[in-house]
């Protein structure tokens, strides 16, 4: 059992940064990789970056050289630092932990958490 606790969204105007935050608690030895998903309006929800317990990193193409995520494993958190931001990233952003599950170890379990607003607007 995770649970994952967001924080850092908000206003900001296009072209400007915002640093997410995610804080996972509860089993959080069996953690295998965190990371981040977006909803954006009038759209499914869709990968935006994630980062493996080995530092491995993943992207969105329409995020690469602007997004970044990182892992502190040591502090179970997992923050995406956005730069450059245009109105096409608003979005509700999620922290997401993939979870290595005891009944079946070959299994993760994708745990979410509630979402934090951002708003890309002038």
């Amino acid at each position: 059992q995770v649970q994952l606790v967001e924080s850092g969204g908000g206003l900001v105007q296009p072209g400007g940064s915002l640093r997410l935050s995610c804080a996972a608690s509860g089993s959080t030895s069996r953690i295998t990789a965190m990371g981040w998903f977006r909803h954006l309006p009038g759209k499914q929800r869709e990968l935006v970056a994630t980062v493996t317990i080995g530092g491995s990193t993943n992207y969105a193409d329409s995020v690469k050289g602007r997004f970044a995520v990182s892992r502190d494993n040591a502090k179970n958190t997992v923050d995406l630092q956005m730069d450059s931001l245009n109105p096409e990233d608003t979005a509700v952003y999620y922290c997401i932990a993939e979870v290595r599950s005891l009944r079946d170890p070959s299994t993760d379990l994708r745990y979410w958490g509630q979402g934090t607003q951002v708003t890309v607007s002038s």
